[in-house]
C-alpha cells in the first residue's frame, strides 16, 4: 500500500473544519504564538519541548499549584531564550491578552473548566485526553469552542499518525469487508498503591487550587500526583487514562459515532488498596452499523492492569475483525492477517506532528486532526463504560440528547457537583 504523505493526510482528515470556524488566529503566518502550559508534573513537561521547537512559538507561562513541579519544567525549556512567567492560578494567566493559547495538561477534573474559561477569554486550547471528567463537561467544551470560535485540539495524537489514517482509508474502502467487531486493550503491571492516611499538605502546594472543581477532602498522597487517576471525583480510571487512545483509534478507523447500548463487567479483583476504579474491566459498546455494510458493530475495551502482557502478546493493542481479514495494530504499524497481507509501517514522530497541526490551525485555519468534537465522542465511550460499571447494568444511550433512557440513577453520573468559584459555566 502506498505511503500516505503529510499532504494526503491533511486532505483526508476525519475532521475538516473551514478557516471560518475559528477566530483570533495570528494576523500573519510569522506572528509569534504565546502558549501557557497548565499542569507540569508529567504531560505538560513532555509537551513543552515540542512546542518551543516550532518556529514562532514561545511558552510564556507555566502554571501549577505545586511549586515543586516548576523546576523540572524549566529544565526542559533551556533552548528557549526568554524565561516564562510562573503562576499557580490559571485564571490570572487567562487575563493576559498576550497569551494566544492554553495547554491543559492538568488532572482530568480540571480539563473542562480550564478549557471553557480559556475559550471565554479568547484563547485557543490544546487539551489532554480524556477531554473531560464526565460526559456533560465534554459537550460543554464543544459548545464553548463553537460559540467563541476557538481552536480546541485534543491530545489524542494517534489522529496525526499517517498509518492510522491509512488504516481508516483501507477499512472505509471496503478492503476488510464487513466489520462487525473490534477490540482494544491494555495490560501493564501497575503497582499496588497501598493505603494512605490523611496527612499534612506538602509545603509549596495550594491544595484547594489543585482540587479546583472537585470535592473538598483531606489530603492523602494517594489522591494527589498521578494516583488521582483511580478516584472517581478526580479521574476516569484506566479506561479514561489509556482506553481513550485505543477506543479513539478504533472509532476513527471504523468511522463510528455513538453507541446505542453499553454494558460493562469487572471490579477490583487484584489489588487491596485505596483505588476506587476497577483494576479489571471489560466494556462493550454496540453500534447500529459497521463498515462494509455490517448491520451492527461491537467495540470492546478491556484492561487488566495487573497483567504483564495482554492479548496478541501486546501490552497495548487494537484489532479490527472483518469478513475479508483481520487488521492488527502493532508497535511497528499495522498488518492484515487472513486477507491480502497489507503491511503499513509507522511513520514520523506523531506528537510533534500533532502539535504542529494545532499551531497551523491557529495560524492558517487548517483542519484539526483531533477536534474537540471528535475527542468528546471518543471520551464519551469511556464515561459510558464507567457508568455501566458503576450502576451494574446495561445502558440504552439516546444519541440525540446524550442521556440514558429511563435511568435517572445513571443519568446523575453524566455530570458532577462543583465547588463554589469552580462551577462549570453555561454556554448559551
Amino acid at each position: 500500500m502506498p505511503v500516505v504523505t503529510r499532504r494526503d493526510f491533511l486532505a483526508t482528515s476525519a475532521v475538516m473544519l473551514s478557516a471560518a470556524t475559528y477566530s483570533g488566529a495570528a494576523a500573519k503566518p510569522n506572528d509569534r504564538i504565546r502558549i501557557a502550559v497548565m499542569g507540569l508534573r508529567t504531560r505538560g513537561k513532555q509537551l513543552i519541548p515540542g512546542f518551543i521547537s516550532i518556529p514562532g512559538v514561545d511558552v510564556t507561562h507555566l502554571i501549577d499549584p505545586d511549586e515543586a513541579m516548576v523546576r523540572p519544567a524549566l529544565d526542559v525549556m533551556k533552548k528557549q531564550e526568554a524565561a516564562p512567567q510562573i503562576e499557580t492560578d490559571v485564571r490570572k494567566v487567562l487575563e493576559d491578552p498576550s497569551v494566544t493559547a492554553l495547554v491543559v495538561s492538568a488532572p482530568d477534573h480540571w480539563h473542562a473548566l480550564a478549557t471553557v474559561w480559556a475559550c471565554q477569554a479568547g484563547k485557543h486550547v490544546y487539551v489532554e485526553k480524556p477531554v473531560s471528567h464526565n460526559l456533560i463537561e465534554g459537550r460543554r467544551m464543544v459548545q464553548a469552542a463553537r460559540k467563541y470560535k476557538k481552536v480546541v485540539q485534543v491530545g489524542t495524537q494517534r489522529r496525526s499518525s499517517a498509518n492510522v489514517v491509512a488504516a481508516r482509508e483501507y477499512v472505509q474502502a471496503g478492503k476488510l469487508g464487513k466489520v462487525a467487531f473490534a477490540r482494544a486493550w491494555i495490560a501493564g503491571s501497575r503497582p499496588n498503591i497501598g493505603k494512605a492516611a490523611a496527612s499534612p499538605v506538602p509545603k509549596g502546594v495550594d491544595y484547594s487550587l489543585w482540587l479546583g472543581p472537585a470535592a473538598e477532602g483531606p489530603f492523602t498522597k494517594n489522591r494527589f500526583h498521578y494516583n488521582w487517576h483511580w478516584f472517581w471525583d478526580l479521574g476516569t480510571g484506566e479506561i479514561g487514562n489509556n482506553g481513550i487512545h485505543g477506543l479513539d483509534v478504533a472509532r476513527n478507523v471504523l468511522g463510528l459515532d455513538a453507541p446505542t447500548r453499553v454494558s460493562c463487567a469487572g471490579g477490583k479483583y487484584f489489588y487491596d488498596d485505596d483505588q476506587q476504579t476497577p483494576d479489571t474491566q471489560i466494556a462493550t459498546f454496540e453500534f447500529p452499523s459497521g463498515p462494509g455494510g455490517a448491520a451492527g458493530c461491537t467495540l470492546l475495551w478491556e484492561h487488566r492492569v495487573w497483567e504483564k502482557n495482554g492479548p496478541e502478546g501486546q501490552s497495548f493493542g487494537v484489532i479490527v475483525h472483518g469478513s475479508k481479514g483481520t487488521l492488527r495494530f502493532t508497535d511497528k504499524g499495522w498488518e492484515v492477517r487472513d486477507g491480502d497481507g497489507t503491511v503499513e509501517k509507522s511513520g514520523e514522530e506523531i506528537v510533534k506532528v500533532h502539535q504542529q497541526n494545532f499551531v497551523d490551525a491557529i495560524r492558517e485555519g487548517k483542519a484539526l486532526n483531533a477536534d474537540i468534537e471528535e475527542g468528546h465522542k471518543s471520551t464519551r465511550l469511556c464515561h459510558l463504560g464507567n457508568i455501566a460499571y458503576r450502576t451494574g447494568r446495561t445502558l440504552q444511550f439516546d444519541t440525540t440528547t446524550e442521556t440514558l433512557v429511563n435511568d435517572p440513577v445513571a443519568n446523575k453520573l453524566l455530570g458532577r457537583d462543583y465547588r463554589k468559584s469552580f462551577e462549570l459555566p453555561r454556554v448559551e
